[in-house]
């Protein structure tokens, strides 16, 4: 017997036995009858009555507690099936079964929502919710890193770190995307913000991607100078080289000419040794062009770092050792700091070298050209680990230092500062140091002094 036919069976019984009682207490009254008789039926007329009307008056009420559990996501309440043959035994059951699914369901969401915030916690790229009022709902760790903070409950918090982020994080409509700089450990990076709006519940709220394109604008930027020197390399080379052959024939000749007697009509001797002299500055010059635009091609070629353990000491050693003439004829006073002494990279050294060296003859050039302004010429190299456990090195002069329109551009390839520079040293050490994971940076104040700063990720 299913449910419905049970519950009615038990109910068309109860209610029978309430009007068998009311015909039997109605007789009662017509005949003769004794009073207790009639007593005991008004009894059981009004026990049945109650009876009944608990009996559905509990249906009632379990059915209320089952829609309210419902309401309210409580699912741990479960229902005794006694097997006492009664529609209540199977009601339970229903309601056992209701329940079980909704447990179900929720599991499944359960395991829905940790899933997909396990994906957004992975994700690289910075993801942010947050409602009107600014609170944040979801941040990932991505995020967190990009913006170096812990963990915050609105974006308003942000405004220590830039308060233009803020702005663009409230302005942004659907669809809108802008470009914010901000300093992160130290360094200058270059986010891409990306903003959509949704409703959830009736609940606005924008969901916003964070992410650092700074290594791919610095690689389409070189790769753009990378372009043009080639472009560049190519047509000079082809025109060059035929100008300077021809020229080291002619002076050649003209030179053998002008050691022999010769009459040729119209040119004097003095003539044909302006020719030579004429035709000699050419092939120099184009001798002295092949060989800066073959510095040029060294903006193209540097060749994957083969990275090996480098203790910074002997590094540093054997640089100065090199420069040690210089050094002396300049009479700079040079002090080194490694702290720890026992301080090792994982990078090519030959590549390091040159950047070190690099930059190094940078800081020596700068104290030479200003020898009147500093008599006690210093030159400081430090090295050791910042707060992210980042291996650094620090190259100082006290020369007279660079102004901020050149800082911003001395990275730039064929810019220099130097009379006789050809512009690609420094940016072939910022090739070098991407090529390692790394970084290299520049601060500088007039009078005071120059400090380069190499940084390395791994």
């Amino acid at each position: 017997m299913d449910f419905n036919n049970n519950f009615r069976f038990t109910i068309g019984v109860r209610v029978g036995l309430v009007l068998l009682t009311c015909i039997f207490l109605v007789n009662s009254f017509y005949t003769d009858s004794y009073t207790l008789t009639k007593l005991l039926l008004l009894i059981a007329l009004v026990v049945q009555g109650y009876s009944l009307a608990k009996y559905l008056d509990k249906s009632n009420i379990e059915f209320t507690n089952f829609l309210n559990s419902i309401k309210y996501d409580d699912f741990t309440q479960t229902y005794s099936t006694k097997r006492t043959g009664t529609s209540q035994d199977e009601l339970y059951e229903r309601f056992n079964m209701v329940i079980q699914k909704f447990r179900e369901i929720r599991a499944e969401k359960e395991a829905q929502y940790q899933y997909l915030r396990t994906i957004v916690q992975h994700v690289g790229i910075g993801i942010i919710t947050f409602n009107k009022a600014g609170q944040i709902q979801i941040i990932n760790a991505a995020a967190k890193s990009l913006l170096d903070i812990s963990q915050i409950k609105s974006i308003d918090d942000l405004s220590d770190l830039n308060p233009e982020l803020v702005n663009s994080l409230k302005d942004l409509q659907t669809g809108g995307r802008d470009l914010i700089k901000i300093d992160r450990k130290g360094e200058e990076i270059q986010l891409s913000v990306y903003a959509i709006q949704l409703v959830r519940r009736e609940e606005e709220f924008k969901l916003v991607s964070i992410q650092n394109i700074k290594s791919e604008l610095d690689e389409k930027e070189m790769d753009a100078w990378q372009n043009l020197v080639n472009v560049l390399t190519h047509e000079i080379m082809n025109s060059v080289t035929p100008i300077s052959s021809l020229a080291a024939t002619v002076e050649s000749n003209l030179a053998d000419v002008i050691d022999e007697e010769f009459n040729v009509k119209n040119i004097s001797k003095e003539d044909i040794e302006d020719f030579h002299m004429a035709v000699h500055t050419i092939h120099r010059r184009s001798e002295s062009l092949i060989k800066f635009v073959s510095d040029f091609r060294n903006l193209t070629r540097i060749p994957i770092p083969k990275k090996s353990t480098i203790c910074l000491e002997e590094l540093f050693t054997g640089i100065l050792t090199l420069l040690k003439h210089d050094i002396q004829e300049q009479q700079i006073e040079v002090t080194t700091q490694i702290q720890p002494t026992d301080i090792c990279i994982n990078a090519d050294q030959e590549q390091i070298e040159q950047v070190l060296i690099n930059l190094l003859k940078n800081a020596i050039q700068a104290l030479e050209e200003n020898p009147e302004e500093h008599k006690n010429k210093k030159l400081k190299i430090e090295a050791g680990f910042d707060e992210f456990r980042r291996v650094y090195i620090h190259i100082n002069d006290n020369g007279s230092g660079i102004d901020e329109e050149a800082v911003k551009k001395i990275f730039i390839p064929f810019f220099t500062t130097k009379k006789s520079g050809s512009g690609i040293g420094l940016s072939l050490s910022k090739q070098i140091m991407r090529k390692h994971n790394g970084n290299i940076s520049v601060s500088s104040t007039i009078d005071v002094g120059t400090t380069f700063t190499l940084v390395f990720n791994e």
